[in-house]
């Protein structure tokens, strides 16, 4: 498929937008016309530098009001399309957008705007250019791709065609099937943008709110699946207008657009293989080519999680607490390894001079560790850099979005790479090179819970990583939710809304069918604190325990501080639930928070923050699928006033 983009979804100037699809690897670009014209280049050096750069250039647009109107307005209309076509020449364009008409249209009959049409492709022919009329969704006579085409139709000229734009089509609720109706000889160009489904009025959806493939509510894979059947074989263009895309860096954004259309790619070619296998009719010949990524299958864990920092004792001392052991420190690096259960904490001190601790790498158990990162870097994934001596276990990583390292580590119950700490390190002071011992004081009961269900119960409580909470910048929140999809292949589920003191938190998950790895990526408010700095969110790894009332109990044996949860919470909490007292009494004396469902219950408790991350221990109950939702408020305003007492461990 040959990949396009339009200048319009880019920031920056004309060349450094040329120069970014070049280097993410697009085949062509549209130009859009106010790039062109705030340009200090010329059309001939626009045109010298796309061939340089190794680009297209497929489309110049827009051309806009041109059919339905009076003769008067056609004669003038005329006269600024030839103005364009003499542009178009220079550029070495030879296809132009021409919109159905949002302004002037005076005259609704298919017949007229035909033949107004039909005069435009004869002045066209004399350039050499072509017309692709496209229905805009907000048109005032013409605004469904089956009207456009049928007026193309009507029009019967080899330099009249239509333009597809998903869209227009989708934003209506249109059936895409319709295209491969249409001659793909007269189909001259495919426009494609994704949106969040919102209720809005549609120009208004369409200027700001669309997104890359993928990034959206859209099915794009059907509609690609369409155009595919269609027979068309022309460019596949990206057409996106969206307020943060032309805020954001315009490199990654380039590479971050080709990456959703390689990951459309690879979606629509699954369900085509699938249709032909159950006996779809063949494709057309000849059809577009899609191209395949290596084939994956999602993780089925996380296999560690590793926080920065040059200072490891406080994030030490709280993972003792929740009955975390010490396996040692790594031969040759300042690295620590702590392990319960499944749940496995790498405590990182390269590079790490004046750093809180925070997350800064997530590794997740898949079935083929190379073919993962070989598909990663297909998806244009930032390789990170390691070394590692020959008797290491070679570990390959890339970036995500925002900066977090993603390694692909082979699946397995005890990884080869822990091998490399040793047990003769000496631990952290406080810490256990064993675990919490059965009669020290980490086993001992919380006061008020002796003789309970609370009691503590020697050994590992918490057996894996449940989830982890990950905040994104503003400008990289679409992108990682794409990257994470595409690359791991996780999938979305619907995303919710949190309020804070700070302002509202956007958060969207990404997970694993059976929930064997479940991220959640937070959108944080840009909030500034009293001085004018920037106000940081801290991101968290949720452990999951079948007992949370012993975890909580040894934990609080230990002396650890939990995040304060107010009384009025819990009163709510007997109004909203019908909780025994006792049990309720029980998750009071204990700081435990507490939601359920028609499927199950889900109980939990939080740390204090360290740095620029906290810890919460989960226990899912029944088919709880959630992540305490409710409770977060409570969450968010516990550690803003923590916060702004300055509070918070360091």
């Amino acid at each position: 498929m040959r990949t396009s983009i339009a200048t319009v979804c880019l920031s920056g100037t004309l060349e450094e937008k040329l120069h970014a699809c070049a280097e993410a690897g697009f085949d062509g670009v549209e130009i859009f016309e106010q790039d062109l014209l705030v340009s200090p280049l010329s059309p001939e050096e626009v045109r010298a530098l796309a061939d340089r750069l190794g680009l297209t250039l497929d489309l110049y647009q827009p051309f806009r009001d041109f059919d339905g109107v009076a003769e008067d307005v056609l004669v003038e209309n005329l006269r600024r399309a030839e103005a364009k076509f003499q542009v178009m020449n220079r550029l070495g364009i030879d296809t132009i957008l021409v919109c159905s008409n949002v302004a002037t249209a005076t005259i609704d009959d298919d017949e007229v705007m035909a033949s107004q049409l039909r005069r435009l492709g004869d002045l066209a022919a004399r350039y050499g250019v072509r017309i692709a009329y496209e229905a805009l969704a907000w048109g005032r006579f013409v605004n469904t791709y089956g009207r456009a085409w049928r007026i193309v139709q009507l029009a019967d000229h080899p330099h009249v065609g239509t333009c597809l734009d998903s869209f227009h089509i989708l934003s209506r609720g249109d059936d895409p099937s319709g295209i491969e109706d249409i001659d793909p000889e007269k189909i001259f160009f495919v426009q494609l943008a994704d949106a969040p489904v919102l209720s809005m009025d549609i120009l208004s959806w369409s200027r700001h709110y669309r997104v890359f493939p993928g990034q959206g509510g859209f099915d794009l894979a059907a509609f690609l699946v369409h155009l595919v059947r269609s027979g068309y074989t022309g460019p596949v263009s990206l057409e996106i207008f969206n307020d943060v895309f032309r805020q954001s860096n315009v490199q990654r954004t380039a590479v971050d657009a080709l990456r959703s259309l390689q990951w459309l790619q690879n979606r629509s070619g699954h369900r085509i293989a699938n249709a032909l296998a159950a006996g779809a009719a063949p494709l057309p010949e000849p059809h577009m080519e899609l191209t395949q990524l290596p084939v994956v299958e999602p993780p089925s864990g996380i296999d560690f999680v590793e926080l920065r920092t040059d200072e490891p004792d406080a994030v030490a001392e709280v993972l003792s607490q929740l009955g975390f052991a010490f396996r040692g420190q790594h031969r040759r690096k300042a690295v620590q390894l702590w392990t319960q259960g499944a749940a496995r904490v790498v405590i990182n001190g390269q590079r790490a001079r004046a750093t809180e601790p925070s997350i800064s790498a997530l590794a997740f158990q898949v079935a083929d560790a190379r073919t993962g990162y070989e598909r990663a870097l297909e998806l244009k994934a930032r390789p990170v850099a390691r070394h590692n001596t020959a008797d290491e276990e070679e570990l390959h990583a890339v970036r995500a979005p925002d900066g977090t390292e993603v390694f692909f580590a082979a699946a397995g119950t005890e990884p080869a790479w822990t091998r490399e700490f040793g047990p003769g390190a000496i631990p952290p002071s406080g810490a256990s090179s064993t675990g919490p011992s059965p009669t020290g004081t980490a086993a001992q009961a919380a006061p008020g819970t002796e003789g309970t269900a609370s009691g503590v119960v020697p050994g590992e409580l918490i057996e894996s990583v449940d989830h982890v909470n990950l905040a994104q910048p503003w400008q990289a929140f679409d992108e990682a939710v794409l990257f994470y999809e595409s690359v791991l292949r996780l999938t979305t589920r619907p995303g919710t809304e949190v309020p804070s003191p700070a302002g509202l938190i956007r958060s969207q998950v990404v997970r694993t069918g059976d929930g064997a790895v479940r991220l959640a990526l937070n959108l944080v408010p840009h909030a500034l604190d009293a001085d004018g700095t920037a106000r940081s969110y801290p991101e968290h790894v949720g452990f999951a325990t079948r007992d949370i009332v012993a975890v909580a109990g040894r934990a609080k044996a230990a002396g650890m501080d939990f995040l304060p949860v107010p009384a009025n919470y819990y009163e709510d909490l007997a109004a909203r639930f019908r909780i025994p007292e006792e049990e309720l009494g029980l998750l009071r004396r204990l700081g435990l928070l507490y939601d359920e469902d028609d499927d199950g219950a889900f109980l939990h408790f939080y740390t204090e923050t360290i740095g620029q991350v906290f810890f919460e221990v989960v226990e899912r109950r029944g088919g709880y699928d959630g992540y305490g939702a409710p409770n977060a408020p409570v969450r968010l305003a516990a550690q803003f006033e923590r916060s702004r007492r300055g509070g918070e461990r360091t």
